[in-house]
């Protein structure tokens, strides 16, 4: 998959006015953000939706309580998979030392969500020396501290995969076989199962479980039933996609929809978010 940064994205700012600055906004559903980077690490977290992050690396599916940090100069592009409140943080290279290379889902902390939020309602040019560069500094350690999250889609760069690839994501329970895709794409399946780990890092099957966990995240996020969800991904029973789960993140599905209900729960009942 190729990014290139569009044309008419303009930076929210020439140069950041702190070394970590904190960005609210909330974006409708269905809201496009155009292919774009950034010269500063930036990670995108969002107390309430989901959204999707497609760089050429891969996709990213962003739910509640994760967040995805990207590196200086990595081109993404994001779209809205539901309402979000976002808040977004942009570090200077230098602060963030080696917080990043390329993307990576974290999880976040109670702790490093109520600083998050504390410095996204403080000014951008918050005072030196002050409430805002303490959050600052706190927020610095807490994301060095905090654990990766195994939900990245890697995409293939092989034509041979592209459209493949692209099918799977789009229609994650459809069962075609890759016979089939194999003659779409002109080489045998032998020939695309070998190029799965060369491309993306994975097994054919390992990959397909990572898209049905993206997928599984984005659908617990919204609200819907492990039973839901198991029949929208094509799984035998509940009880087989329940496995599949846990034995790829150490949870089940359920752990993840109490906490987002909660969540979304305690949401409404806290503060007004500001649009940046």
């Amino acid at each position: 998959m190729t990014l290139a940064p569009s044309p008419t994205y303009r930076q929210k700012f020439g140069k950041l006015p702190r070394s970590v600055t904190a960005v609210p906004s909330e974006v409708q559903h269905g809201e496009l953000v155009e292919a774009h980077s950034h010269p500063w690490v930036q990670l995108l977290y969002a107390s309430e939706g989901v959204m999707r992050v497609r760089t050429e690396l891969g996709v990213w599916l962003i739910p509640p309580r994760r967040a995805l940090l990207i590196a200086p100069g990595v081109v993404h592009e994001l779209t809205m998979l539901s309402r979000v409140n976002m808040r977004a943080l942009y570090i200077e290279p230098f602060a963030a030392g080696h917080l990043v290379d390329g993307c990576k889902v974290l999880e976040v902390s109670p702790l490093l969500r109520e600083l998050i939020v504390a410095l996204s309602l403080e000014p951008v040019d918050y005072p030196p020396g002050g409430r805002g560069e303490a959050l600052a500094r706190l927020i610095l350690s807490e994301l060095a501290a905090m654990e990766t999250v195994p939900i990245a889609v890697p995409w293939p760069r092989d034509r041979r995969l592209l459209a493949l690839c692209a099918d799977i994501m789009a229609h994650p329970a459809r069962q075609r076989r890759l016979d089939d895709y194999a003659l779409d794409a002109g080489a045998s399946a032998r020939t695309l199962i070998r190029l799965f780990p060369r491309e993306t890092g994975l097994h054919y099957r390992q990959w397909v479980q990572q898209v049905h966990l993206a997928h599984a995240f984005e659908m617990l996020a919204r609200g819907e039933s492990v039973g839901a969800i198991a029949q929208t991904l094509g799984y035998a029973s509940p009880s087989a996609f329940t496995s599949m789960f846990r034995k790829l993140l150490g949870k089940t599905p359920q752990h993840y929809l109490a906490e987002w209900r909660g969540a979304a729960d305690r949401g409404r009942s806290g503060a007004t978010v500001h649009a940046a």
